[in-house]
């Protein structure tokens, strides 16, 4: 039989899949009816998020149990590597989808729809310069100004990344305060990002008239802004889970990817605003 340090770790079968499964049936079945009319579809969709919130609590935990435990090595370490590679490449094409409807729009679909045959025959009078909803928008809006509320939120989000680096180098010194205080103060800062888009989505709809239905504009600022909004959401979720298993004595400065998956998203989710910030609110 092969040594522990040299045996790949397989873990015993599980039940947490068949929770999920039920999870994500009750939500899919319950938004179904409830976008058609049915009551009780609602209570259904919340039935099965306490269902998914239970399932990722005690997977979590199992894993987190398994990893301390001494279950994996080297070789599921680098597995683990290898894994959340993949899934931020596989988000940086996703981001990279929307990014490039932007780029299609801005410089190759305006300009062409205000062309000279397009604007006397169809729209005339539209100008091809962005931001714009688009040739036949009704209304009108104000787009988001750069220097507000999205600067202070790459501030924030800037100053996110250096705390959660600050936390690993006291990981690598096994410097459990500062690991701790590291990781409090990044997620405080998330949540602080997340209440100042809050806040601008507000602002938005009620000052400046910008809405997802705005045209061109109104859908990519959204979109792009929604789902970055939404992984911050993630992320600092995670990096709350960490916290509690860091403030709990887990991790050691020679074993603690838990940790470092976590980083490198964290890092993904600011490297992304970036993009946002130069090529949505500030171009």
């Amino acid at each position: 039989m092969l040594s522990q340090s040299t045996r790949y770790f397989v873990p015993q079968p599980s039940t947490w899949p068949i929770f999920g499964s039920f999870a994500l049936l009750s939500m899919a079945l319950g938004a179904a009816s409830w976008f058609n009319g049915v009551g009780w579809g609602k209570f259904l969709v919340f039935v099965g998020l306490a269902i998914l919130f239970y399932m990722l609590a005690g997977w979590f935990t199992t894993v987190a149990h398994e990893s301390e435990g001494g279950q994996y090595n080297k070789q599921v370490d680098g597995s683990f590597r290898w894994g959340m590679g993949w899934f931020i490449f596989s988000e940086v094409m996703f981001f990279g989808a929307f990014f490039g409807a932007l780029f299609y729009m801005r410089t190759i679909s305006i300009p062409d729809l205000g062309n000279l045959e397009s604007q006397q025959l169809i729209w005339p009078g539209f100008k091809p310069s962005w931001p714009t909803g688009g040739p036949g928008l009704g209304e009108q809006f104000t787009p988001m100004e750069a220097w507000g509320i999205p600067a202070l939120n790459t501030l924030i989000l800037l100053t996110s990344g250096a705390t959660v680096t600050w936390a690993h180098w006291g990981l690598l010194k096994n410097n459990r305060s500062q690991l701790i205080w590291g990781l409090a103060l990044t997620v405080f800062l998330g949540m602080m990002f997340l209440i100042f888009q809050a806040y601008e989505y507000i602002h938005a709809y009620s000052e400046l008239n910008l809405k997802l239905t705005m045209g061109a504009y109104g859908s990519t600022f959204y979109m792009l802004t929604g789902f970055h909004g939404f992984h911050v959401t993630v992320g600092t979720i995670m990096l709350t889970v960490i916290l509690f298993r860091s403030v709990a004595g887990h991790f050691r400065p020679e074993h603690h990817f838990g940790f470092e998956g976590v980083a490198w998203y964290w890092h993904f989710v600011d490297v992304v605003w970036l993009g946002l910030f130069i090529f949505v609110y500030w171009l």
